[in-house]
C-alpha cells in the first residue's frame, strides 16, 4: 500500500501498524544491530512511483526501515514523504544484477543500487528477519 505519511493521521498510522507492526523497541532495535538502512539511490520503479519521483529534480532516493511484520520503504516528493508499506508475506526481494535490489509488493516495485557493503549486510537482514516472520511450512 502506498501511503502519503506526511501527516499526523491517527487512521492511517493504525493501518500501517495493523499491517506491519509497531516499531521495535530499544533493545530490540540494538539486539538487531539497526533496523533502518542507510541512502538507497532509486535505479527504477514503477509507474505509479515514478510518477511521483519525477515531479521534482532532487536525486531519487529512499531508505527501508525493518518493522516486526513488515518493512516501510519510504521517499521523499515535492516536500512529501510517502510509504510503500510491505509485509512479509507479500514481500518479494530478488539480486538481479550484483549491484541492484528489487523489491516487490504486489504491482509495485522500487529497484536501488547497492554500491556500499553495509546495503547488502542490510538485505540480508531483511531476509533473515523475513523468514523468521513466515509460517511454517508443512
Amino acid at each position: 500500500m502506498l501511503l502519503n505519511i506526511s501527516y499526523n493521521n491517527p487512521t492511517q498510522k493504525k493501518d500501517i501498524e495493523e499491517a506491519v507492526g509497531k516499531p521495535f523497541s530499544l533493545q530490540n532495535r540494538w539486539k538487531l544491530g539497526g533496523i533502518g538502512s542507510q541512502k538507497l539511490i532509486i535505479s527504477s520503479a514503477s509507474i505509479n512511483i515514478y510518477n511521483l519521483l519525477i515531479l521534482d529534480q532532487n536525486i531519487n532516493s529512499c531508505n527501508v526501515e525493518l518493522r516486526p511484520k513488515g518493512i516501510i520503504i519510504r521517499f521523499r516528493s515535492l516536500l512529501e514523504t510517502y510509504g510503500l508499506i510491505v509485509p512479509y508475506f507479500k514481500l518479494k526481494l530478488y539480486k538481479g544484477k550484483a549491484q541492484e535490489y528489487s523489491i516487490y509488493l504486489d504491482d509495485c516495485f522500487v529497484k536501488v543500487i547497492a554500491d556500499k557493503p553495509g546495503i547488502h549486510k542490510f538485505f540480508k537482514k531483511v531476509i533473515s528477519q523475513k523468514i523468521i516472520n513466515s509460517p511454517p511450512s508443512i
